[in-house]
């Protein structure tokens, strides 16, 4: 029992624990066993057939040839064609139903992981490159598209195979297939040391990829900085740099994959020499007859392809464990934002906004919000100033509960933020930001994002109220003019107000903006101000501002400092206490502060 015991943990185990993301891969064929096990079926009634070849041979030499029936051969030939045939129709019916499986779980994993990219907290988002989420939902599931759909499937037909060519050898003459698979274990000791170093370089291969794709996408994404900087060819060279990484990683790989098919090799022709020694002696011992042994030394040469196929796909198999474990790494990233079992939906929202008492930490101890309490009342227009970093932008964050507070609650009409079905709380909302990134696609198709049933009459109106319908109609498509990626073929201030379309096309009880107009010049934040204006009416809006000349005419300021409300009031009523508020106002008029 001990030494059983000592075999489980030192061998078995430690491939249960490489191989554990497999498992969880095997976890979603379950819906499909009504696929898997015809194949199952098929694949053994193949690997049986394959045996045919082999066993008419040892009938050919004994029955035809030494005794020159050649009636027999006929029976013989027909036996193997026929046979042939079945087989053939049995694999392409295994190889159909695997690779179906295979692609299926493939697309439940994609479909998953993007929905669960979808879902991350932003700050496990921030923390990576963008280029590297995309590489796992691309690179890494293609890799293990290409194991479930092709690798696994000649993996179990291939280990079918050398069970059945096992069998068939064991009738012909067990004790000199003991003798010859004595060698075996030598093919399955390399296998246990390449594979692991396998399992490390398709790690190191995955993981160059990821970062060949960030910087190819940073470089892309930011092609204007670029070539405005004249550093085309320092891009270049990190391209080439992360490239030259990626191939020895490559590079690499093959040399291990080529040592493992060479020890492979080794070991079929020591089998074949000990096969050819001994049975050549049963033979003239005539324990064994010349069928016999033909027929054992093309089972040896006939194992010989499925062990390196075997030996090959776990060395695919070990490589492209470092694919599933980035791929489940983002699938068990833990949920930040947790969901109420029952929550509450607002058939009606009024737009009352409560903060109280709330403190918020993006890293702990840190403090970005300390103890803040403020109140919006329905239609009421907030403006919220303060130097960078103060936790402006952090307010509208949680508004929109990206983060949850780290201390306090936030009530929308009285309730608990946390207690309500967050997907039809943010339909409700408008939010502008200080970037207005638009999707690829029409003006009709950006303004209406998220409202596939929005009427064509509600889109101009809402193009109406943020003053951008004039222009649209004056282009050639009007509202079906594509917009390019990210709203490039559009000017800053276009793209602003096609944002603001879009925020106020959902009639938003709350509407947010923050920094609407930071980065536009002072001409077109004027006619973007009026558009802002007359977007805001009847709505309770909070206004993150830069300039604070765009919020003089709102209900309420609050000036924020380290996370905390240090003023409150009027313009007029601010400037009068000549503090915080005071302060800002005069560095942007350009005086000095009294």
């Amino acid at each position: 029992m001990k030494f059983f015991s000592s075999v489980m943990d030192k061998k078995i185990k430690p491939y249960l624990v490489a191989f554990r993301p497999y498992l969880r891969v095997l976890a979603y064929c379950r819906p499909y066993v009504s696929r898997l096990v015809p194949a199952f079926v098929c694949m053994w009634i193949a690997s049986a057939l394959e045996v045919v070849p082999m066993m008419s041979v040892k009938y050919v030499v004994d029955e035809v040839l030494n005794k020159s029936d050649f009636a027999v051969m006929y029976l013989i030939v027909s036996g193997v064609l026929a046979a042939t045939i079945i087989k053939v129709v049995f694999v392409y019916l295994n190889t159909y139903l695997m690779t179906w499986v295979g692609n299926r779980v493939v697309l439940d994993i994609r479909l998953q992981l993007y929905d669960k990219t979808q879902k991350l907290s932003l700050r496990v988002l921030y923390k990576r490159r963008i280029g590297e989420f995309i590489s796992r939902i691309t690179n890494d599931v293609s890799t293990l598209q290409g194991i479930l759909a092709q690798v696994a499937m000649d993996l179990f037909l291939k280990i079918a195979n050398v069970i059945m060519m096992l069998g068939a050898m064991i009738y012909l003459n067990w004790k000199l297939t003991i003798i010859s698979s004595m060698i075996i274990p030598i093919a399955f000791l390399a296998m246990d040391r390449v594979g692991a170093r396998l399992r490390f370089v398709g790690s190191m291969i995955q993981e160059q990829l990821a970062q060949l794709s960030a910087v190819a996408l940073e470089a892309m994404s930011a092609i204007r900085i670029v070539r405005a900087f004249a550093t085309e060819k320092v891009e270049f060279e990190r391209f080439a740099e992360q490239n030259q990484g990626f191939f020895k990683a490559t590079i690499k790989g093959a040399q291990t994959r080529g040592m493992l098919d060479g020890i492979l090799e080794f070991v079929q022709y020591v089998a074949l020499v000990i096969v050819l020694m001994i049975g050549g002696y049963f033979v003239t011992t005539k324990q064994f007859t010349s069928g016999d042994l033909m027929a054992f030394c093309i089972a040896i040469g006939t194992l010989a392809r499925p062990l390196q196929i075997i030996s090959r796909t776990v060395a695919q198999l070990r490589g492209g464990i470092a694919s599933a474990e980035r791929v489940f790494e983002i699938l068990d990233e833990p949920d930040e934002i947790k969901m109420s079992d029952n929550p509450i939906t607002l058939s009606r929202m009024k737009g009352e906004i409560e903060f109280d008492d709330v403190s918020f930490e993006y890293e702990p101890g840190i403090p970005v919000l300390q103890r803040l309490s403020m109140r919006a009342s329905p239609g009421e227009r907030i403006a919220i100033v303060g130097i960078t970093g103060a936790g402006k932008s952090t307010i509208v964050d949680l508004i929109l509960r990206f983060y949850d507070p780290t201390e306090g609650r936030i009530l929308i009409d009285g309730i608990d933020l946390r207690e309500l079905e967050i997907y039809g709380f943010r339909r409700k909302i408008g939010f502008v930001p200080q970037d207005p990134v638009l999707m690829k696609g029409t003006i009709a198709d950006n303004i209406s994002y998220g409202l596939p049933e929005c009427s064509m009459e509600k889109i101009i109106e809402s193009a109406k109220t943020a003053g951008i319908h004039d222009f649209i109609s004056s282009m050639p498509l009007q509202y079906d003019t594509e917009v390019g990626e990210r709203g490039i073929t559009l000017s800053g201030g276009q793209r602003q107000r096609v944002a603001i379309a879009r925020a106020i096309v959902r009639d938003p009880a709350i509407l947010l903006m923050d920094e609407a107009t930071s980065s536009l010049d002072s001409m077109v934040e004027s006619q973007i101000q009026g558009a802002m204006n007359e977007a805001m009416k009847g709505r309770t809006s909070l206004v993150i501002a830069h300039r604070l000349s765009t919020i003089r005419d709102s209900d309420r300021i609050l000036v924020i400092s380290e996370g905390r409300i240090v003023e409150e009031g009027s313009h007029a009523e601010l400037l009068k206490l000549r503090g915080h508020y005071h302060n800002l106002h005069s560095l942007q008029a350009g005086s000095k502060v009294a």
